[in-house]
């Protein structure tokens, strides 16, 4: 008999969702990477709010995972290496508070692993740099409009999907064009 499926949750931001997005898609056990916002105080958020950095809001992927099949330490470890979280409110060309590096808990198991994995990171020296990812309970997540989710499925040929999205999966060892988990 197969063990009954059990669904965790636990939110992502590292710079531009579209990025994030496109990494977990590809990652067995993941069942859902959805863009949104998170972390911040305007309700019903929209990306042109977002962008202004006023609404205190990252831009965020909500995961949802089988604990069964991928573990949060799993799912930890590629996102500290999907992107830099050492670097305050910018991964590459995108800055603002709305691409901060940050994780938004559902549990209180979630927390500890998350700080454990952390002090593990900078115990081992891992970055050069102090990280600076935010740890925070997760309060709400506002999905974000249609258009961007499953962004990079949808637009392979655009210009930040070529030049940002598709070295990063090639980095990562994940498929470029398409869906295999």
């Amino acid at each position: 008999m197969e063990p009954i499926a059990h669904k965790e949750t636990i939110v992502l931001g590292g710079g531009c969702f579209w990025c994030i997005e496109a990494v977990y898609e590809r990652i067995h056990g993941i069942e859902s990477a959805i863009s949104g916002y998170a972390g911040g105080t305007t309700e019903y958020p929209t990306y042109e709010q977002v962008c202004t950095g006023l609404t205190g809001h990252a831009e965020v992927v909500k995961i949802e995972f089988d604990p069964i099949k991928i573990t949060l330490i799993e799912i930890l470890d590629i996102f500290f290496k999907a992107h830099d979280p050492t670097s305050e409110n910018r991964q590459g060309a995108d800055v603002g508070t709305q691409y901060r590096s940050i994780i938004l808990y559902t549990n209180d198991e979630q927390k500890k692993q998350v700080m454990d994995f952390i002090t593990n990171l900078t115990n081992r020296k891992v970055y050069t740099k102090p990280i600076v990812t935010k740890v925070e309970p997760l309060k709400i997540f506002w999905p974000a409009e249609d258009y961007h989710q499953n962004y990079y499925e949808r637009h392979p040929y655009a210009g930040y999907c070529r030049v940002v999205i598709a070295p990063k999966l090639d980095k990562l060892g994940l498929p470029i064009n398409s869906l295999i988990k």
